[in-house]
């Protein structure tokens, strides 16, 4: 299995850290009371409550994991400041029609393009990088082929 990379920025590392503990402590004694309360109700076999409690903790240990080794072998994202986009560049793009766009490039976990937040993963995050305020980058993404003017990169 090959390992990807896992590029995070400090508020992604603390937000991981802090879901981390939420799960470990608060939502793991959840599950636990719940599962102790569906097992004292009665015959585990045939109790659906007691099945589900086993599903909800089997998931809850899976996400547990998946954020320890995500933490574990996370690399940091450094404030950058360059004339060439890169993990936590923030890009001004401007299309065409005069619309701009601001994105700021992420890792896959801190994506959130509503909040101009994209992933170097996505079509547009791995066109981008690379390139120099002032370059026209050609992306193929879902809705079409676009086509973006670099303005700036903070």
């Amino acid at each position: 299995m090959e390992s990807q990379e896992i590029f995070l920025t400090n508020d992604g590392i603390a937000r991981a850290a802090n879901q981390l503990e939420f799960l470990r402590t608060v939502k793991r004694a959840e599950i636990a009371q719940y599962l102790h309360d569906a097992k004292e109700s009665g015959d585990v076999i045939d109790n659906a409550a007691y099945e589900e409690a086993k599903s909800q903790y089997a998931r809850l240990e899976g996400r547990i994991s998946e954020l320890e080794e995500m933490l574990a072998r996370a690399q940091l994202i450094a404030d950058v400041h360059g004339d060439v986009v890169s993990l936590g560049s923030v890009v001004h793009l401007e299309v065409s029609n005069g619309r701009s766009y601001r994105y700021q490039l992420v890792g896959a976990f801190e994506a959130e393009p509503s909040s101009g937040r994209i992933s170097n993963e996505s079509p547009v995050g791995k066109a981008l990088l690379g390139h120099k305020a002032g370059d026209m980058v050609i992306v193929s993404t879902p809705g079409g082929v676009k086509e973006y003017t670099i303005t700036s990169i903070e």
